[in-house]
């Protein structure tokens, strides 16, 4: 199908939009990665589909097509967490912690089946100039729990769309779909979220992948919990609200940062104290429970301590 009847139907104004079918939207995303549109009808096609609002059909459709892409690689008795990719400004990184406490965690409970975690990167995408998970992996060694996916190895067809979307300066529905792709075809996911009505898409969009997937309200959208929070998860057709309080934990944490820098993440992360350490204990005793690990936070929580 020709590129501009795609741009045509979400660009041409409230009367005349659109919303394009799931097998449409697949072939759309599928032309813009094998790169047969110009540049100049990508921008306009992603820019009038994000002003458009895009279906749900039309985002399960554009995953559909980057799956076509993909290069996976299984990792065994895994959970994804789906960091967002245009990275973060006022709180650290923490999953570089994570292997320490995990590796000392199997040691004490050998009764918990082994859970790693898997985490994507790529360069840091519109709209923040925070970092990424990419330029936090770079300065820390392989471990054993802890997998990295390098999006430039796994999905290079989006990744070299990177500095497109830098010109745009604008969210597009890569934002929101790239989040739980599963390279590493793990059974559970993880993802976080700003506005509540998302919890809802997220989980339509992403359930089919994965055997459950989380919704959870994290640090500036993203999956890492610095303060009383809430995750959600789906039981048979209903979607359950959880909350959960960190001073229920012996947890008082109320830094946050203007513009955190890459050299004061890695310094946190080198030099970590008590508080901070807790603060990553809990995140993965969430993880332990999103995975159905543990049967409750406070049994994770326990175990970790």
């Amino acid at each position: 199908m020709d590129f501009k009847t795609f741009i045509k139907a979400v660009g041409t104004g409230p009367k005349g939009n659109r919303d394009l079918s799931l097998d449409e939207s697949c072939e759309a995303i599928t032309q813009i990665l094998e790169n047969r549109p110009t540049q100049a009808q990508i921008g306009a096609f992603l820019i009038a589909w994000r002003t458009k609002l895009e279906s749900q059909d039309e985002l399960k459709g554009a995953i559909k097509a980057l799956k076509k892409f993909m290069k996976f690689k299984k990792v065994n008795d895994s959970i994804e967490l789906g960091y967002n990719f245009d990275g973060r400004t006022k709180n650290p990184y923490l999953f570089p912690l994570y292997e320490n406490i995990l590796n000392e965690f199997f040691k004490k409970n050998n009764d918990v089946q082994r859970l790693n975690f898997v985490v994507s990167g790529d360069l840091l995408q519109p709209t923040k100039k925070g970092i990424s998970t990419k330029d936090i992996f770079t300065n820390f060694d392989k471990g054993q729990y802890v997998h990295y996916f390098d999006r430039v190895e796994y999905l290079q067809e989006l990744s070299s769309l990177t500095t497109l979307r830098h010109e745009f300066g604008l969210r597009t529905a890569f934002n929101t779909v790239e989040k739980l792709l599963n390279p590493g075809l793990s059974d559970y996911g993880v993802c976080g979220v700003f506005h509540k009505p998302y919890v809802f898409k997220y989980i339509d969009m992403f359930e089919e992948y994965f055997k459950d997937i989380t919704i959870i309200r994290g640090n500036e959208g993203d999956i890492e919990v610095f303060k009383d929070s809430k995750f959600w998860q789906k039981k048979e057709n209903d979607i359950v609200e959880v909350e959960f309080f960190l001073k229920d934990y012996g947890i008082n944490y109320d830094r946050t940062f203007e513009n955190l820098t890459l050299e004061e993440n890695l310094n946190i992360l080198r030099n970590y104290d008590d508080d901070i350490l807790k603060l990553a204990k809990f995140n993965v005793a969430l993880y332990l429970l999103f995975a159905k690990r543990v049967s409750s936070l406070d049994e994770a929580w326990q175990r970790l301590n």
